[in-house]
């Protein structure tokens, strides 16, 4: 018997948990370590797990038999459907476990189900329309460093870039670059170490200074712009015809608004719901199926 629901929106930064009884009703939530594909199919299940045991602690419920929990989950790295299967594969005794792009369960969480798009700007980015029949379609999502038009770990890895042509010579150094090298460990010795280790999560952290640059800065401001850019690219896939809404989500969004076309911004809707909401709705709907 299903007694509680689990909604994961799981990332490559970080994953979030809500959980809920059977009913719908809301009873707490919980925060823990990235559960993108990308690092691991263990150590997605440990993330989830972990933001899982804190949220029932929070909600004062010692961690119940897994085979009367049903779990949503929206995670980073679904596409790749061999990580996908192997993901499921290893379920660690959930009753249920409905498992779709972190993208899908974002826009049934900003839309309550509805029909509208978004774009979400995290670590990575992707953007998904719900149509009015109910049918999902995507666009970009296709991981970096190939793809993730305007994420964090996109933006991080130009600075990267700006930064290797300061230590070259190539351009002049700039309070910019120095705080970029700084957040690397210093020169080039110590950028070559910081490139041998760094992944997605370690080119997003980059994005927060390439933000603190963007009003004092020619290149950070390029970057930026050239991440608006993209969205408005994304958004015109998703709805040529501008007919449905939009909503801008995840950890970027607000800081990447002032470098959105003008053009855009009257299509921008505040999301209702968060990826972990729809995650929730996810579960939900497949129980019902």
């Amino acid at each position: 018997m299903i007694d509680f629901l689990i909604g994961v929106d799981g990332g490559g930064t970080g994953t979030r948990v809500r959980l809920a009884r059977i009913d719908g009703m809301e009873l707490a939530e919980g925060v823990s370590g990235p559960s993108g594909l990308i690092h691991g199919i263990a150590n997605a299940w440990a993330s989830v797990e972990e933001a899982a045991g804190m949220a029932f602690r929070a909600a004062g419920i010692e961690f119940p038999a897994r085979d009367t929990i049903a779990i949503g989950l929206g995670l980073a790295g679904v596409h790749n459907r061999a990580w996908a299967a192997e993901f499921v594969a290893a379920n660690p005794g959930y009753a249920r476990v409905a498992l779709e792009s972190d993208g899908h369960t974002t826009v049934l969480g900003a839309h309550r189900g509805q029909a509208g798009a978004i774009i979400a700007l995290g670590t990575g980015s992707v953007g998904e329309i719900r149509r009015a029949d109910g049918v999902h379609v995507e666009v970009g999502g296709w991981g970096f460093p190939a793809g993730d038009e305007a994420s964090g770990a996109w933006i991080g890895l130009r600075a990267v870039n700006h930064m290797q042509q300061v230590l070259d010579g190539r351009v002049p150094a700039n309070a910019f670059s120095t705080d970029l090298a700084q957040a690397c460990g210093g020169g080039r010795d110590a950028l070559q170490n910081w490139l041998a280790k760094a992944n997605q999560t370690s080119y997003a952290q980059l994005a927060r200074i390439v933000l603190q640059h963007g009003e004092s800065n020619d290149t950070a401001r390029a970057i930026l712009h050239e991440a608006g850019r993209q969205v408005e690219l994304m958004a015109r896939a998703l709805d040529a015809a501008g007919q449905l809404p939009i909503a801008l989500c995840g950890g970027l969004a607000a800081p990447l608004r002032p470098y959105l076309p003008v053009s855009m911004l009257k299509r921008i809707v505040t999301p209702q719901g968060d990826s972990a909401a729809g995650a929730l709705r996810l579960i939900q709907q497949r129980l019902k199926e």
